[in-house]
């Protein structure tokens, strides 16, 4: 009998600290993820970011994460019709290396809340994938040098700051 009350008091303390730790993961308010589905299920930019959804759901699952989580980031996220000019939608982006698919994800996210004005502050901006964009006047630079135009700012989340870009940049050829 003590044996099955012990084993009952670490099974509540465990999922005690499991459902503590759950909450304390995830921000007050919509995160990132959130807001982008939520942008792309209704209003002027519905089903404009179909395939930028489905590549966080087939990268590592750390980019979810990241996007889901407490910490504060920037994104820089492309639409459809910037994938599409690399061939990718939302049927296809999956097939890519999952490796490479999480790196050209984490290169379109930057550590911290950047509005607008403190990204046109910037000539380069340090992301997540380790690399840089260099910005000159909305217009960012990958790697490669093809170049990103910032076409919707500050789209607020509980997590972050989300900036539409009309296409995808790369931090290396695939």
């Amino acid at each position: 009998m003590k044996m099955m009350r012990t084993l009952a008091l670490l099974l509540f303390v465990f999922c005690f600290t499991l459902s503590t730790t759950a909450a304390m993961a995830a921000p007050p308010g919509p995160t990132i993820v959130d807001v982008a589905i939520a942008v792309n299920s209704d209003g002027p930019f519905a089903g404009a970011f179909d395939t930028l959804i489905a590549a966080v759901l087939a990268a590592d699952p750390i980019v979810l994460a990241k996007l889901s989580g407490n910490g504060q980031f920037t994104v820089f996220a492309p639409t459809d019709d910037a994938f599409a000019a690399l061939g990718l939608d939302e049927t296809n982006v999956g097939t890519l290396d999952q490796d490479f698919l999480t790196d050209v994800l984490l290169y379109h996210v930057a550590r911290g809340r950047l509005y607008a004005e403190d990204v046109l502050d910037k000539e380069r901006i340090r992301t997540l994938q380790r690399g840089f964009l260099f910005q000159d006047g909305g217009t960012l630079t990958d790697n490669l040098d093809r170049e990103a135009n910032i076409i919707v700012t500050d789209v607020e989340a509980a997590n972050g700051i989300i900036h539409a870009i009309d296409a995808v940049v790369l931090p290396y050829a695939p």
